[in-house]
């Protein structure tokens, strides 16, 4: 099933497109070339929109949820892939621990947990759910909308290990972010894997330090291509010491917006473009899109109601705002049933397996769509990013736009590894 896409898309993006399509085997080894030197991320999500002048990745999750969205006809090629994943890391794993996030009561959440309880079954795993949360005492069974069930079970910390009763995993899965730092319980697991590592959470985590990485990424893979690498790239700045309640740093963001829509306004003029450049405001630590506003003029700072500064001030698990990124907004002119989407792509180790739709209805082509009242349209990526189709007419092939799209999340997932090498706490030096 391909969602009816009713874009517009026209200009660059189709040149873009015949690129990609026409560069294919170059492509694909060039990323071969990459794994062989990096080490990709275990699984990963990135969110791109497509501006029909432009594709760019604007988020980029490390422990994604939402693995309940795809489709049940994506689930060999995330099987297929947790296979792999695991065989690399630990060929003879017979046992998987998931740590998923502490909120037990969110059943869609749990729809996720239980989809990957069910691919890493397939992939030939024992696997049970650890809960970390202090509210989960004795083993507890959740009963799903759709009739299925989850069971959480407390966690059991010995001196060098991590499991529940009569259950010793030798890989550990988190599927909870860490925003609130990596709890002790978490820590010196020399003896098993943990995947993500601890440093890949939001505690070390910063979206600046990862868009700084996805730009080296895209300015190499546009020289290759030989194409402008701001096409894939939204531009962004980093601005420190912000405080929204109180109102100090307000000036030096106020002047990095300015810069940012500059910049923005340069590259649409060359490019002959007739809309209203935007930026997106965002916690540089942030995630599950909160802590994120959109600007279309810096004076727009000066006005700033209670709601939305408090909005701003605090995200996830009730961590302060300090440090932002102001980054280039990217319109989308995707549309599912008429209501403003952004496609999503699921990965796990290098391999794209599937993605859905994020739209919104109440929300404009200028906004943020990861809100309450979003709904999913999964994508039909089992026809697609491994079968393009070549000599299709640019913007008419649903499954070369998927190709791209996995592209461009496969360069977020690049760009990722480049960070997660950068901040990890163990890695060896060579001078």
């Amino acid at each position: 099933m391909v969602p009816h896409l009713i874009t517009a898309l026209t200009g660059p993006i189709n040149e873009l497109e015949q690129r990609i399509l026409d560069s294919m085997p170059a492509i694909e080894r060039w990323f071969r070339l990459e794994w062989m030197e990096h080490t990709p991320p275990f699984y990963s999500s990135v969110d791109i929109r497509n501006a029909g002048f432009k594709l760019a990745p604007v988020d980029t999750n490390l422990f994604p949820g939402g693995w309940n969205n795809l489709t049940n006809e994506m689930l060999p090629l995330a099987v297929q892939a947790a296979m792999a994943a695991i065989e690399k890391i630990c060929p003879e794993a017979r046992n998987l621990l998931i740590i998923p996030e502490n909120h037990s009561r969110n059943t869609f959440y749990l729809a996720n947990v239980a989809q990957l309880v069910r691919i890493f079954n397939m992939a030939g795993l024992n696997v049970r759910v650890g809960s970390i949360s202090p509210e989960i005492k004795k083993t507890t069974t959740i009963t799903l909308p759709h009739g299925e069930t989850v069971t959480l079970e407390p966690v059991i910390r010995s001196k060098r290990r991590l499991g529940l009763k009569d259950f010793d995993p030798c890989t550990i899965l988190l599927n909870n972010d860490l925003s609130a730092g990596a709890p002790g319980i978490l820590e010196e697991l020399y003896e098993q894997y943990v995947l993500p590592p601890l440093h890949a959470g939001w505690s070390v985590r910063r979206k600046s330090r990862h868009f700084q990485s996805y730009e080296e990424v895209a300015k190499r893979f546009g020289k290759m291509l030989g194409i402008d690498p701001w096409l894939i790239n939204p531009l962004f700045t980093r601005c420190e010491g912000v405080d929204f309640n109180e109102g100090t740093g307000m000036e030096a963001l106020r002047s990095a917006v300015d810069a940012t829509l500059t910049k923005v306004r340069r590259k649409y003029k060359e490019y002959g473009i007739n809309e209203k450049p935007f930026v997106v405001v965002k916690a540089d630590n942030g995630t599950y899109g909160m802590g994120i506003m959109t600007v279309r003029d810096a004076k727009e700072l000066d006005g700033l109601n209670r709601k939305t500064k408090n909005k701003m001030a605090v995200i996830k698990d009730g961590q302060v705002v300090h440090d932002v990124i102001v980054q280039e907004g990217v319109l989308t002119q995707e549309r599912v049933h008429e209501a403003v989407a952004e496609p999503v792509v699921y990965m796990m180790d290098r391999y794209v397996v599937g993605g859905f739709y994020r739209m919104h209805a109440e929300r404009g082509v200028d906004e943020n769509l990861n809100i309450p009242g979003a709904s999913f349209v999964p994508l039909a990526f089992e026809h697609s990013t491994h079968l393009p189709q070549p000599g299709a007419r640019p913007g008419a092939s649903a499954p070369n736009r998927f190709y791209m799209y996995g592209v461009i999340a496969r360069l977020a997932m690049l760009a990722a590894s480049y960070e997660l090498e950068a901040t990890d706490p163990e890695a060896e030096v060579y001078d």
